[in-house]
């Protein structure tokens, strides 16, 4: 584990270095929601974050602890409390909680709350995972990711509230790291008037509380965290656009300041997640790879492709004849976390293998046979991605879920692409962003192009919106719920494509 000097832990630290003062009575604190995440058979993580002035630094609250009791009911009028505790909300810690709740019953619905100050906060509803040993029918959950604030309204959140889920995988981009100007971009909000310090760009962990923030204030993304029990890892812009383990993307960046910011962004993304007390990071390095049981029906291993990956071949970007990325010493998970895995996939239990990732794994060209390939997906991580699909094609269910790239996919995988004729080993359903790129389109020149040349795609399309799945005992089916607009209020939603895949004959067909 990197060592940082006492200079740059100060710089990580602020508020745990500042002596706690008396709670002062405040207004209002639960202006950000609530959350419930990593749902386990007996529990489940509660999570709020006290903020009386979202907007400023600090959430607008002295360097004093709170304490903060949650509930947890069987029904939403709470006469039927079955759990109660008190968390406290330490400044060191942005002022959140993160209630890690046991002893609760599988596969049930609970409802929950928190009180601080005399202050009520909405109520959330979640889930608990069934038991190991349970052979559930279903599993519907729905697959979002890259909600850039800039780029539109979150009405795609607000259509997913209304959708019968278990669980939301979210893959990446939860806030984007850029500035922000006082109307928050393409939303152009005439009632919003953001303070300066959003038009800098975050590396300071005040910069990237106050971001997330920002983006907590939206009460249709609130409802979506108070509807649902979410499953979340990160992608780049958590810290900044195409990093890779280490390495900024800009060169001029020396490698101990990128760190530091490495660390303000991971300490910054565990406090405001429904993230276990386990997750929190040490500095720059924080442990996010973890599974997930539903019982026999499947096992959901959550990856990280940004923190341990090589960097990118070539130079990064769109490139032909790369040669380097089919290094097999390049990785993208990093050696402990490909290898945990791997062994964990051997010696699954459960019908289906589904990996929860950020980037497309699925071959994607950008032309013909020599045409390019993108360096920060897999494709330039040839190796370690045979190595996986080499895995799925003995271990039969494997469906990978990703985000990032801002369009719906949904592909065939195969070990080789280049041999189309050979059998499907698995499948990838590539969600759309939420915001991120504005409206979009249902088809572009590139992905026309891409159609043609990479036989294995059943759909490429460039609307926003989210994936809505259920995964059966022997199928999945996958509908891609598109947006109309985001860039002015009241989008609404239709299902674009819907595809079925067999576990023991994995193929994607229209549905």
């Amino acid at each position: 584990m990197l060592r940082l000097s006492r200079r740059r832990l100060l710089t990580l630290g602020g508020s745990a270095l500042i002596g706690t003062l008396p709670a002062p009575r405040i207004t209002n604190p639960f202006t950000l929601g609530v959350a419930s995440g990593d749902p386990l058979p007996d529990g489940i993580l509660l999570w709020t974050r006290l903020a009386p002035k979202p907007l400023e630094p600090a959430g607008g609250l002295p360097p004093a602890e709170y304490p903060v009791e949650w509930q947890v009911s069987e029904n939403d009028t709470f006469t039927k409390v079955i759990r109660t505790g008190t968390a406290t909300a330490f400044p060191a810690y942005g002022h959140s909680v993160h209630a890690d709740v046991s002893g609760l019953r599988p596969a049930t619905e609970y409802f929950y709350r928190f009180r601080s100050q005399g202050h009520l906060s909405p109520i959330g509803r979640t889930r608990t995972a069934p038991a190991k040993t349970a052979a559930p029918r279903a599993l519907r959950f729905a697959v979002a990711s890259c909600q850039a604030y800039t780029d539109g309204y979150y009405d795609a959140w607000r259509h997913l509230t209304a959708e019968e889920l278990d669980v939301v995988f979210f893959l990446g981009d939860y806030v984007y790291e850029g500035a922000i100007n006082s109307v928050g971009g393409s939303r152009m909000d005439s009632s919003l008037r953001l303070p300066d310090t959003f038009e800098l760009e975050t590396d300071t962990l005040d910069l990237y509380r106050m971001r997330y923030a920002l983006y907590r204030t939206d009460p249709d993304l609130q409802a979506a965290h108070a509807a649902f029990p979410w499953i979340l890892t990160w992608d780049d812009h958590e810290v900044q656009d195409n990093y890779a383990g280490d390495a900024p993307r800009f060169t001029t960046i020396p490698e101990n300041d990128f760190l530091v910011r490495r660390a303000n962004a991971y300490r910054a993304y565990w406090e405001n997640q429904p993230l276990r007390w386990p997750r929190q990071p040490a500095g720059p390095d924080m442990s996010l790879h973890r599974r997930f049981r539903f019982g026999d029906l499947a096992h959901a291993y959550v990856l990280d492709t940004r923190q341990y990956r090589t960097d990118q071949a070539c130079g990064d970007g769109l490139r032909a004849g790369c040669d380097d990325r089919n290094n097999p010493d390049r990785t993208l998970l990093g050696a402990g976390q490909r290898d945990w895995l791997l062994r964990r996939m051997g010696r699954s239990e459960a019908r289906w293998n589904l990996l929860a990732q950020q980037v497309m794994m699925a071959e994607c060209r950008y032309g013909g046979t020599a045409g390019r390939l993108d360096m920060d997906k897999w494709d330039g991580y040839a190796a370690d991605r045979r190595r996986i699909l080499e895995m799925a094609a003995v271990e039969p269910g494997t469906v990978v879920i990703s985000g990032d790239i801002h369009n719906n996919y949904a592909a065939d995988l195969r070990v080789d692409f280049g041999r189309p004729e050979t059998a499907a080993v698995g499948v990838e359903l590539v969600g759309t962003s939420i915001t991120s790129g504005g409206d979009g389109s249902d088809t572009t020149p590139q992905l026309d192009m891409q159609r043609a040349f990479n036989p294995h795609l059943r759909l490429a399309n460039g609307q926003r919106g989210y994936l809505r799945c259920e995964l059966g005992r022997d199928s999945i089916r996958a509908d891609y719920r598109v947006m109309s607009e985001v860039t002015r209020r009241g989008g609404t939603v239709s299902t674009r494509a819907s595809f079925v895949s067999e576990r023991v004959r994995p193929g994607l067909v229209t549905a």
